[in-house]
């Protein structure tokens, strides 16, 4: 027997006797090429800048391309179903956010989120606000008496039947008591660019994903749902302070992988995206975008996911969000 098969028995071997230990040598070499990202949103939305800028930082850490992959399209269902079909390897990653669980509370997937995909890390999160094209209206009491003055008056866009912005909005249609009409947008991104050019008065978005545009001047933030102001709009006040109490509405971010990938990959993963987040140019481009840094355990995130889950069926009755 040559050396060479003599040391090929030996490593075969020391795979079965030790698996846990063949595993975690795999994970000390991972990645050993690029690591694929689907964003299931069109680029410009909140998820994309975010996996942009995540994925920028992670290639730095780990020596390979971290590439976005935008699959938008049915509220981020269809490439949330791409990627619980891939192999479960470590080499291909989801960013999910609130969307993720609020289509489980109001319709039936391809996919299961609380069982199709392992917990990663989680990101970030940011409130929710309302949006409106500048000169729409000055203040949330106004836009609430034009909407009962001529109820189904005023559109609202949206990334798609079920997602964030679209339970934004209904829950604010219940509280204020107002009939708003939705138009979905297969992402945030479209949805936004039609607000800027008055093809639509007002969407429901992240501060996170509307603050560059609120800055520059083609958008207006007319209030947050939040508990309290945010630091990066100390003059816009909360949907609370304008009136309507029990609006509030947040995005979270985060990483997950398809069922059945290694444990040490994941886990060395999650160390990396950790240590990502505890970069101080990292908080502050959050900060800058009115998001803060979220990094719970995997364990943590799961029950996350679940909780969820169930506060928005509850949140889908009482609003009476339907897909048809």
């Amino acid at each position: 027997m040559t050396l060479h098969r003599i040391w090929f028995v030996v490593v075969i071997g020391f795979s079965f006797l030790f698996p846990g230990a063949a595993a975690a040598a795999a994970a000390e070499s991972f990645p050993q090429r690029p690591i694929r990202l689907i964003v299931p949103f069109p680029p410009g939305g909140s998820n994309d800048v975010l996996s942009r800028f995540i994925g920028i930082k992670l290639t730095d850490r780990i020596g390979q391309t971290v590439v976005i992959d935008n699959r938008g399209g049915a509220n981020g269902i269809i490439g949330t179903e791409l990627a619980s079909n891939t192999t479960p390897d470590g080499y291909t990653l989801l960013i999910a956010s609130t969307s993720y669980v609020m289509n489980a509370a109001v319709r039936q997937l391809p996919y299961d989120v609380e069982k199709s995909f392992d917990p990663v890390s989680t990101i970030g999160s940011s409130p929710n606000s309302i949006l409106i094209t500048p000169g729409f209206v000055s203040s949330v009491k106004e836009l609430v008496d034009r909407a009962k003055a001529k109820p189904k008056s005023i559109s609202y866009g949206s990334t798609g039947v079920g997602g964030f912005n679209h339970f934004g909005g209904e829950l604010f249609k219940n509280v204020a008591k107002i009939d708003l009409v939705h138009v979905p947008y297969k992402g945030g991104g479209p949805a936004m660019t039609d607000v800027m050019a008055g093809q639509i008065p007002m969407m429901f978005s992240s501060v996170t994903q509307a603050l560059p545009h609120a800055r520059s001047g083609r958008l207006k933030i007319l209030a947050v749902g939040a508990k309290k102001r945010v630091a990066a709009l100390p003059d816009v006040p909360t949907v609370i302070e304008s009136g309507y109490p029990g609006y509030e509405v947040s995005v979270w971010w985060g990483i997950v992988a398809p069922t059945g990938a290694p444990r040490p990959v994941l886990d060395k993963l999650r160390r990396e995206v950790t240590a990502v987040l505890t970069d101080p140019a990292t908080r502050e481009y959050l900060a800058n975008l009115s998001a803060e840094p979220m990094n719970l355990e995997p364990a943590a995130f799961r029950k996350m996911i679940g909780d969820d889950v169930k506060k928005w069926k509850e949140v889908a009755k009482e609003a009476k969000i339907n897909v048809k």
